[in-house]
Parts: C-alpha cells; sequence; structure tokens
C-alpha cells in the first residue's frame, strides 16, 4: 500500500490523499481522500490552476472527510479530468457539497472572466461530479471491494464531517479529517478510535491550546457590550459553513438570558442563510442537548433581533441603520464575500471592532489584519484600520493541542506511524514532538508530493 501526499503537507488546506492498494497481481485500487483548493494568496490561486500530479481517469474512489472548501473545491476540476469513480461521503456533507460547490463554481467563473481565463469549472463540472456521490451513515462498516472495507465515524468539526477508517492489505489507516473543538453548542464530540496502524492527524492548532468555552461566551458577551457602549459595529467574518451556526447558538443563548443589550444582528451571507435551512434538516446529526431544545420546540437559529439578507439590496440597506449593530458575514478569512463591504466602511471607525473567530490562512486579508497591518487593501483601496481588531481562538472548530493529544492518546494497540497533516509546519512540528515525547510513538511531517509505502 502506497500513500501520496499531494495537499495538506505543511499546509492547512489543499487537502488531497492518494491510496494505492494493490488487490491482486495487476490490481491497483486508488483512493482519493478529499480533494481541496489551497485557500491563501496569488501562489495559492496559480497553484490551483496546475494539473493534478496524478491520472484523475485512474482514480477509482473518492472519500470526503467534510464539505469544507479547503477539502472538497477542487472535486468538480477532477470530474473535468476524468474522474467517473464513486464518491463517498455522509448524507449532510453530501447536501453541502453541493451547496458550497455552487457558489465555489460562481466565484470560479466570475474571477476567470475577469483575468479572461479558462475557469477551472463550470456548472456541469459540479453536477457531473455531484451526480457521481453515495453516502453512508455513520458508524457502519462497508465493504469497498474485496479485501477493502470503511467506515465513516464522527469528527466533530461540523455538520456531517467524519473520521475515516479504512481496512486493506491487512493493514488498517485511519484519517482524522478535521477534529472538532468540543464542547460545541450543536455538535458531539470526535469519536474515540482505538486501533490503527497509520494515523493522519490534523495538526492546525498543534502548538496551541483554545480558551475554554464559558471564556469564549464571556469574551464574547464583553465585546458586544463595549461595541455597543461605542455606538459601533462589530463584524465577525466567520465561514458560511459550521461557524456561523455555532455563533448564532451562542448569541441565541446570550440573548434568551438577556446577558447582552438588545441590538439588531445581521446574518449577511446568502451562502450561511442556504446552509443552516441544511443545518435544520439533520437534528439527529446534533448532541444531545441541542437535539432536546429542538424537541422542545426551540428554534436554535431564530431569535430577538435576528435578520437574514440574502438579497444584495438588503446588504447595502445595512449600512443605512445606525449602529450599534452585529454583523456576521463571509468569508471567514476576509478574501471575498460581503464581508469586505463592511470592513471596508467600518474599519476606519475607532468605535467599531472586527472579531475574528476562525483560523487565517497565509496570505488572506484576515492573516494580515490579524497580524497587525494598519491599512489592508479592499477593492484595490487602501483602507486604515482604526477599529478594534479582536479574536477569540474558543470557536475554532479545530481540535487544539490538547485535544488532539487525548483522541491520539485512545489507541491502545501500538501505532506503526503518525503522520501530521493539515497544518503549517510549526503547528505540526510541534505536534510531532508531543507526540514522540509523551506517546512514544514514531511521528512525522510529510512533506508535498511525498509518497510512503505503509
Amino acid at each position: 500500500m502506497k500513500l501520496h501526499f499531494y495537499g495538506g503537507a505543511g499546509e492547512v488546506t489543499g487537502v488531497k490523499y492518494l491510496l494505492e492498494i494493490k488487490t491482486g497481481p495487476r490490481k491497483i485500487v486508488r483512493i482519493l481522500v478529499d480533494c481541496g483548493i489551497l485557500q491563501g494568496g496569488k501562489e495559492e490561486f496559480e497553484k490551483n490552476q496546475n494539473p493534478f500530479p496524478f491520472d484523475a481517469k485512474k482514480v477509482d474512489y473518492l472519500f470526503i472527510t467534510h464539505s469544507h472548501i479547503d477539502h472538497v473545491g477542487l472535486v468538480p476540476k477532477l470530474y473535468k479530468d476524468g474522474f467517473r469513480g464513486k464518491i463517498l461521503t455522509t448524507p449532510p456533507s453530501r447536501d453541502l457539497m453541493e451547496l458550497v460547490l455552487n457558489d465555489s463554481q460562481q466565484i470560479i467563473e466570475k474571477e476567470a472572466r475577469g483575468k479572461n481565463m479558462e475557469p477551472l469549472y463550470r456548472k456541469e463540472d459540479v453536477e457531473g461530479a455531484l451526480a457521481l456521490i453515495r453516502v453512508k451513515k455513520y458508524g457502519k462498516k462497508h465493504k469497498l471491494e474485496d479485501e477493502i472495507y470503511y467506515k465513516f465515524n464522527d469528527a466533530g468539526h461540523m455538520l456531517g464531517s467524519a473520521i475515516i477508517e479504512l481496512w486493506a492489505e491487512g493493514k488498517k489507516v485511519v484519517f482524522s479529517g478535521d477534529l472538532g473543538n468540543a464542547p460545541t453548542p450543536l455538535l458531539n464530540p470526535p469519536a474515540k478510535i482505538t486501533e490503527a496502524d497509520y494515523i493522519l492527524v490534523e495538526s492546525t492548532y498543534g502548538d496551541k491550546v483554545h480558551e475554554n468555552r464559558d471564556k469564549r461566551k464571556e469574551i464574547l458577551e464583553n465585546i458586544i457590550e463595549e461595541t455597543y457602549s461605542n455606538k459601533g459595529v462589530l463584524m465577525i467574518p466567520a465561514f458560511a459553513v459550521e461557524r456561523t451556526q455555532e455563533l448564532l447558538c451562542e448569541l441565541n443563548e446570550l440573548v434568551k438570558n438577556n446577558r447582552i443589550p438588545q441590538l439588531p444582528i445581521f446574518i449577511d451571507s446568502p451562502l450561511a442563510v442556504r446552509a443552516t435551512k441544511i443545518y435544520k434538516k439533520y437534528p439527529e446529526y446534533f448532541n444531545k442537548e441541542a437535539s432536546k431544545s429542538i424537541k422542545e420546540g426551540h428554534d436554535l437559529f431564530k431569535f430577538s433581533g435576528l435578520n437574514y439578507t440574502e438579497q444584495v439590496e438588503d446588504s447595502k440597506a445595512i449600512n443605512r441603520i445606525m449602529p450599534p449593530k452585529i454583523i456576521i458575514a463571509g468569508s471567514g478569512m476576509s478574501a471575498g464575500g460581503r464581508i469586505l463591504f463592511h470592513e471596508k466602511f467600518y474599519l476606519p471607525d475607532p468605535r467599531s471592532c472586527l472579531l475574528i473567530t476562525n483560523f487565517q490562512v497565509r496570505g488572506t486579508t484576515g492573516r494580515k489584519i490579524l497580524e497587525g497591518n494598519k491599512k489592508i487593501k479592499i477593492f484595490d483601496e487602501e483602507v486604515p484600520i482604526q477599529a478594534k481588531i479582536a479574536s477569540i481562538e474558543g470557536y475554532s472548530s479545530h481540535a487544539d493541542q490538547k485535544a488532539l493529544y487525548k483522541w491520539l492518546s485512545n489507541f491502545s494497540k501500538p501505532v506503526k506511524h503518525i503522520f501530521a497533516v493539515q497544518g503549517e509546519e510549526k503547528s505540526a512540528e510541534a505536534l510531532v514532538q508531543l507526540i514522540k515525547d509523551h506517546l512514544g510513538i514514531s511521528a512525522s511531517v510529510p512533506k508535498s508530493g511525498e509518497a510512503v509505502e505503509l
């Protein structure tokens, strides 16, 4: 069995792992795990245009751990290049993939027209890829081919996210996907896996420990109260899928318990509005507390003062409403979307605040703001930053170093090797050192393009 690291090695985004499994003297089954787009700046944009380092036509199966764009964003390109195998994922991930890929396709085609270039993929490629999806629920072991089996387990990262267990050639490989940051208002903690020969574990926060949940809610409450007192605007760039829904649950609780003053709250993201409808469709994937609340008739995503704005005119009208107010909009890394219009308008205002709750990839506008830049370019215009910049890592949907260590500690059978993936080099190396020092397991950070015989 050979494992190729074509993305997610020494970097957070653009995840792609290819497994080549021998099932006979002349037969090789090729399984691709995730097919994500690289996020960041110009360099990452150019890399996404490159041909795949493997033949898409020869890939037999594509496993999807979850539907964030850095894990699924190049699936239509894979189809465009000739992939016609089966795509395997969970039911919520299938629905969310349809949402995010159609949104991505529109953005990609618009950018391509502006640059007078061929788009990465078109609508027919999205439709073709979606038609190949077969869904499987958590917890049941399935036969893929002779002597190849797999199982999806709850990763707790977002709705439908999965840890993949794969058995082949007498070995077991576990792909963590992105592991959730428990506890969360909506989701279960990542499932405990106890046996593996090889593990690919995410390391986005392999060198950090988050604030606890109570502290993050207290910080959010204080920031809202301060912005309200200043008669400013609280801007929260948020991923349309998972982060927005989690923030809604937290805000719902704060409003319900009168812990924050009454002020208008806007979800200014058509994608987030549609994603929230999908979340409502799958309450059985929520944790016990959220499920109980829904059964008692509570709407987790609706409360006093909340406004969903899908239409462009409604979005523009937000700026005509006097502060104080809260605006939650995409994209989560300020790399595009409606948040840029609000940032351009309110970042020069010292009464206002930009609150970052997502991981920010190198090269993105959000990362530059977080690193302390005093000016930022938005729509080719220099925008001075005089608003307060705040961040809460506790809202991350990624497990921190402590949680990653705890999850890895569940493996009782001796593990042959652990690969720290989906993290920048510094965080991945920190996790590797922790694994070696405290678990006594062989571990490494793979290089992009590296191939390993398992």
